[in-house]
């Protein structure tokens, strides 16, 4: 018989406090769902019929701060509790499509970090510049963020 991988991520964003935020990866698919809290309760009761490898906790906690019209988010970054990276997101919030506000986002971004910052956009929003920017796109890139801290320590 053959086994698929399947392995399945769950989120929350303090953006969204009433959402929770799956990840299904399948056969190189990914699949996104949003459910309301409910959803954790769900996945408890489903613990016997998925095989759990590590449940690793990862989280980004820090302070929110409005400037203008950008909300910008410092996130100290741990995983199991050790201290891992910062990450620093910027949204531009008049705007919801990334290639119309990437160029004030990201002269932003290099008035603070200076030539740090690329000029191209993150890898993840290249192939959605011209898309609506959905919450699902921001738990995305945490997931990507927090799989590179996953391979940076070894865990897979």
């Amino acid at each position: 018989m053959l086994r698929h991988h399947r392995i399945i991520h769950v989120l929350h964003n303090s953006e969204q406090p009433a959402s929770v935020f799956a990840t299904l990866e399948s056969n190189n698919k990914t699949v996104s769902l949003i459910a309301d809290g409910l959803f954790d309760l769900l996945m408890m009761k489903l613990s016997n019929i998925y095989e759990v490898k590590k449940h690793i906790k990862i989280e980004s906690k820090g302070p929110r701060f409005e400037v203008g019209d950008f909300c910008v988010k410092l996130g100290s970054v741990t995983m199991t509790q050790n201290f891992k990276g910062i990450l620093v997101e910027v949204e531009y919030r008049p705007c919801v499509v990334p290639a119309m506000a990437w160029d004030l986002i990201k002269e932003f971004l290099q008035g603070y970090l200076g030539c740090t910052i690329s000029n191209q956009a993150p890898q993840f929003l290249q192939s959605r510049m011209n898309d609506i920017y959905q919450p699902t796109d921001t738990i995305a890139q945490y997931l990507e963020h927090f799989g590179q801290y996953r391979k940076a320590t070894g865990v897979i």
